[in-house]
């Protein structure tokens, strides 16, 4: 037997999922060949997720700190202790002192409904800005009013595609297909990245600039389509502070830019000719906006697509995010504007800690696993364990799980009962239990209605998956995307355009671009001492930190160019040390980096000694509540006892 659903886990594709059931046990998954994105064929992290489905570690009944361990308690047991926590805390302190963190461990749209539990019931403290896109869709929104993207296969009408910053062999593998038919019918394709990756072998131009010296390669390119006339006439038209832009662009020549990005102004030169011969689109990475000067990094790659008459044209566009909620009726969570404070998400474990009037006394953790993703891990985890009680809803005895009081077993991507928007292209979908769960495990939503009963909140959250699926879909129904109409397969987003602001008009308070009117190009550098930039990047091989075990044991692979390590030797093991402390990692040799890079996975585990971000300090963006996690110099040491 055959069953559909579609994968809601943190990436661009939301793909549908074609599962084969034998005597009740999935044995298979594959893409769904008739969902238009996905055409059949899964990442390699995803088509391996039965290991993960199956795993005999998987938590199925709530576990209670014991001691210095868990012990398993029953459903009613769990849910009391909470509510009365719960209202304990609100009695004395004030909702305030309970914090509610989601995160994007499920994109499933009914996460929200506990988003609304507990803004119903407080409402109480919660997250602001965003690990993942906040300084990238802050920038977006500054410029042009909204984050969104042309069609995603509008890109056949694309003469130049840019990759900046992306990498989509590991982060976007669906737009691979359209990459390559646009290679066959002789559009140019560019990369531009620090890192070397596959996609360079894809392109016909690759740049390789400095970590962070973005800024100078766009602004040196902005140079180039100026005297060169290759700018748009009419960009005066469409934009606001053309000068002022016009003049940061020529504050340096292109011999500065150059030296600032670290490539040759031939390079910068053969990016603007390939550019500015239009129409043309830039396909941006999320890696650089993790920097500290990331949202400005993304405003000069939107002014680049302003100036050059790449915006509202079939085949141009400047992509870094398509509004995966923008279809569904979400209004009933005020979030940010109803929360009496909120913490940066970046900043959470010292905002824990530093909290006062009043403490955070309990959070309340959902579809995440901050502990391993968020920057300072290591105060993240004392944040959670110092508080009277930290609850956890996951799957796994994650680093987080692992600091909680209590841990709630929920349902896996295979179990749930959603829907789902994407934010690597407009098409909407359903998610249908296609594996059964185990016995004593709960949904989310489940788990919120259960809870809300006994904070007399019932009524607020009546309703099955089924109703609350039909209430968020009020606003598309009319325009045909119905739950009925879903479940016949993905519909794509009515209220999506072909081309994004094809009317030149801007939902900005001018109808017109925002341009960026001054920024400094000086990208970050490491520092004698600590000579190298750590970034830890996606990986092929798992989803943010959902590892199978097995890839988790022993040091952490650190990746660096041979010359960057003088005095060890491939495979060596070594010490890899930031102002934060040390671990243990074994090197990986590849000339084809720069000499200025570490490179990891990301999503590596704390308690196994393998948590890049346990190096990494918290600090933001500067907008949109990002974490700059690519900032931080580091050095090698020998490894201690090696």
């Amino acid at each position: 037997m055959q069953l559909k659903t579609t994968c809601n886990r943190d990436c661009p594709d939301a793909c549908g999922i074609v599962a084969t059931v034998e005597r009740g046990r999935i044995v298979r998954i594959q893409g769904d060949p008739g969902h238009p994105v996905t055409r059949g064929f899964l990442c390699y992290r995803t088509s391996r997720f039965l290991e993960r489905q199956y795993d005999p570690r998987r938590t199925t009944s709530p576990l209670l700190r014991d001691g210095s361990g868990f012990r398993q308690i029953g459903w009613e047991h769990a849910l009391d202790l909470v509510a009365e926590r719960m209202q304990r805390i609100r009695n004395e302190s004030g909702p305030a002192a309970i914090l509610h963190y989601r995160s994007g461990g499920s994109l499933g749209i009914l996460k929200v409904v506990t988003d609304f539990l507990f803004e119903r019931f407080g409402p109480v403290t919660v997250k602001s800005g965003d690990i993942c896109s906040g300084a990238g869709e802050a920038a977006q929104e500054a410029d042009f009013g909204v984050s969104d993207s042309n069609d995603l296969f509008d890109l056949d009408n694309s003469r130049t595609i840019v990759l900046w910053g992306k990498n989509p062999h590991v982060s976007s593998v669906h737009v691979l297909p359209l990459l390559h038919a646009a290679r066959a019918r002789g559009a140019r394709l560019v990369l531009v990245d620090p890192v070397r990756h596959r996609g360079a072998d894809l392109c016909h131009l690759y740049l390789q600039p400095r970590p962070g010296g973005d800024i100078a390669l766009a602004l040196g390119v902005a140079r180039i389509l100026f005297e060169r006339g290759l700018a748009d006439p009419s960009a005066a038209e469409i934009c606001d502070h053309l000068d002022a832009f016009r003049a940061l662009v020529f504050r340096r020549a292109i011999g500065e830019y150059a030296a600032l990005c670290d490539v040759s102004p031939a390079e910068i030169e053969a990016l603007a000719d390939a550019y500015g011969r239009g129409p043309s689109a830039i396909l941006v990475g999320w890696g650089m906006q993790r920097r500290s000067k990331g949202s400005s990094t993304i405003r000069v790659l939107d002014a680049l697509a302003a100036i050059s008459g790449n915006l509202g044209v079939p085949g141009g566009g400047v992509s870094f995010y398509f509004r995966r909620r923008g279809a569904f009726d979400l209004r009933f969570v005020r979030g940010l504007e109803a929360a009496p404070r909120s913490i940066p998400e970046p900043l959470l474990g010292r905002g824990i800690l530093e909290a006062e009037d009043p403490p955070i006394r309990m959070v309340w953790v959902t579809a995440g696993n901050p502990v391993a993703m968020l920057p300072d891990s290591r105060t993240v985890a004392r944040a959670l364990e110092t508080r009277e009680l930290t609850v956890v809803v996951d799957s796994f005895l994650t680093d987080t799980a692992r600091a909680a009081h209590l841990v709630l077993p929920t349902t896996t991507m295979l179990e749930e009962d959603d829907l789902l928007g994407a934010y690597g292209h407009h098409w909407l979908a359903e998610a249908r239990p296609v594996a059964e769960r185990p016995d004593g495990v709960k949904s989310d939503l489940e788990i919120a209605q259960e809870l809300a009963g006994r904070l007399g909140l019932a009524a607020d959250l009546a309703g099955d998956a089924e109703l609350w699926k039909r209430r968020i879909l009020r606003r598309v129904e009319p325009l045909g995307v119905s739950l009925e109409a879903l479940r016949q397969g993905a519909v794509r987003n009515p209220l999506a355009p072909q081309v994004l602001f094809r009317d030149r008009r801007f939902p900005t308070p001018t109808g017109r671009v925002n341009l960026i009117r001054d920024v400094d190009p000086e990208p970050p550098r490491p520092t004698a001492q600590r000579p190298l930039l750590l970034m830890a990047l996606s990986s092929e091989k798992a989803q943010s930190s959902q590892w199978p075990p097995r890839m988790q044991e022993g040091p952490a692979d650190l990746t660096v160019h041979p010359e960057a390590a003088p005095g060890f030797r491939d495979g060596d093991l070594a010490a890899v040390e930031s102002e934060m402390g040390a671990m243990t990692v074994r090197l990986r040799f590849d000339p084809r980096q720069r000499r200025d890079v570490a490179l990891m996975a990301k999503g590596g585990w704390l308690h196994r000694g393998r948590c890049a971000n346990a190096l990494v300090p918290a600090t933001l963006t500067d907008a949109g509540g990002g974490a700059a996690y690519y900032d931080t110099p580091v050095c090698l040491r020998p490894a201690p006892n090696a």
